[in-house]
């Protein structure tokens, strides 16, 4: 019987040397005359186990990692193709604490099948909302998707059922969906890991979009810094359209879908969606005024829905399970369950999935278990290089949209980047500011030339140089860019810049001149 080992071909995983650990492992079971055959897959998302590796057997998977090349021989020699013990092995991968406490729906798939296997995505339910979407009327699909409280997932958190009830509504005889791919943040990575581990999932929730929308045609647009997310979509889009899954006929209904796959040029704005539309007509990615508003006049002036890559592949188990099992997860109006990425000085770093709920004490500690550094949490920054800088005072709050905003936070694309008490939250503030010099579009004047004052003026504070006013021109230099921006990109900055002054004030006062010559 043919032994199947999995070896991640996901980025993380390669950036940690997965692809030696392939070609060593394949060369030695090849040179050993050993039955089997090495799946790529997907990452679990346990990224300091990174490589992992595992081997099928009857018990279940058995997980050995972290794998470097040279382990490989050792490995065999210890009967890694029947699951035997090593030193490193992890022991049986579903009951791995960091796995087996998680909450998968959206990635229930990633990193357990063969990504580019229409076969093996079926064999795990895949497609099953889709099938049923087909024999739906439009506007039951929204409806589904409506009542089961789905959110954005990329950072606004705007009810996607209202989205594509706006755009069935609006009349066009040309309709688009548009899945924002353009993954800018820092520390987050679910889309990511979707598109390289997953991709059908993705496809199946674009195409449900159309049929529940009206459009005929999707683009994936995807960041130029994803190589791998690119090739692994482009080929999973020719498997699909092959296959009959999108096409002239979805399913064999009379729906038609297509969907094309789009590169980004590495501009943070185009993650902003009018920027991203203008990026994707051949225009300079820049910040379009609203109203209209996209799902009126989006792409090619037609009716357009932008959906996050999370949003759409949380839409199959929503048409499959139906919305209440959805909905049945989560706290508030924050349903079901989001894709948490545990990044920075964590001990644990990596993709962890669960309902709404969970606090960022419990996040921070219990599952990322403190910092890498072993030195005391300093601040935690939720949301990207946009987000609140939280303190350990406000880790009883919960990971929910609403309770993140009434502490002046966001959950972002829910990355999380954890610090230690090394950091300087000065610096921190002043890294916000020349980000966003950086990344304007400049297009707002608050934006484009808040920034670089921001920049100047945090200097100053570093400098000593009247530090109390300059303290004072800093906040309210936040406030004329959170509420005079044109989008979030200058909105939001003020996030991590007056977070870091509000919770750790003594980082913005001169350092004392006696302390400074110790």
């Amino acid at each position: 019987m043919t032994v199947r080992i999995f070896v991640p071909k996901d980025a993380a995983a390669l950036a940690l040397g997965a692809e030696r650990v392939a070609k060593a492992l394949s060369s030695e079971v090849e040179a050993r005359g050993i039955d089997a055959t090495i799946v790529r897959n997907g990452s679990r998302g346990l990224h300091w186990l990174e490589p992992m590796i595992e081997v099928e057997t009857a018990q279940g998977r058995i997980a050995y990692g972290p794998v470097k090349a040279s382990d490989v021989a050792s490995l065999l020699d210890a009967g890694l193709a029947t699951g035997r013990d090593h030193a490193l092995c992890l022991g049986k991968t579903e009951e791995l604490p960091f796995l087996k406490s998680q909450t998968r729906l959206t990635f229930a798939r990633c990193g357990i099948v063969d990504p580019l296997s229409l076969a093996d995505y079926r064999a795990h339910e895949g497609l099953k909302g889709l099938e049923r979407a087909v024999t739906l009327a439009p506007a039951d699909i929204v409806a589904h998707v409506t009542e089961s409280g789905l959110r954005g997932r990329g950072g606004a958190g705007f009810p996607t059922g209202i989205k594509w009830k706006t755009v069935l509504d609006t009349p066009g005889a040309r309709k688009y969906i548009v899945c924002n791919a353009d993954e800018g943040d820092s520390g987050t990575f679910a889309d990511r890991m979707i598109m390289e581990g997953d991709p059908f999932v993705l496809i199946e929730g674009m195409a449900i979009a159309g049929i529940a929308t009206g459009a005929t045609k999707g683009f994936v647009y995807i960041r130029s810094e994803y190589p791998h997310a690119i090739a692994t979509m482009t080929q999973a889009v020719e498997i699909a359209h092959k296959a009959g899954v999108v096409g002239t006929s979805v399913l064999g209904s009379a729906h038609a879908f297509d969907i094309e796959i789009r590169t980004g040029a590495g501009a943070y704005v185009c993650g902003e969606e009018t920027a991203l539309l203008n990026s994707l007509e051949g225009k300079r990615g820049i910040v379009r005024a609203k109203p209209p508003l996209p799902a009126h006049k989006g792409l090619f002036d037609c009716p357009t829905v932008i959906n996050n890559v999370i949003s759409l592949a949380s839409v199959p188990i929503i048409m499959d399970k139906g919305p209440v099992y959805y909905k049945d997860f989560g706290m508030g109006r924050s349903r079901g369950t989001i894709p948490i990425q545990i990044a920075g000085n964590a001990r644990h770093r990596g993709l962890y999935e669960a309902a709404f709920g969970l606090t960022l004490g419990q996040i921070v500690d219990d599952i990322g278990g403190g910092t890498a550094s072993g030195r005391p949490v300093k601040a935690v920054q939720v949301g990207g290089p946009l987000g609140a800088y939280f303190p350990r005072a406000l880790f009883d709050t919960a990971f929910d949209y609403e309770a993140f905003a009434a502490k002046d936070g966001l959950i972002g694309h829910a990355g999380i980047v954890v610090f230690d008490d090394t950091a300087d939250m000065l610096k921190q503030a002043r890294f916000a500011m020349e980000f966003c010099a950086i990344e304007s579009c400049g297009k707002c004047t608050p934006c484009r030339i808040g920034s670089t004052r921001g920049v100047e003026v945090a200097d100053k504070i570093a400098q000593g140089i009247e530090p109390e006013k300059n303290r004072e021109l800093l906040a309210d230099l936040c406030n004329t860019m959170k509420f005079g921006s044109l989008c979030a990109l200058g909105g939001f900055t003020p996030y991590p810049v007056t977070s870091a002054m509000n919770h750790f004030p003594d980082d913005f006062r001169p350092v004392p001149l006696v302390e400074a010559a110790e």
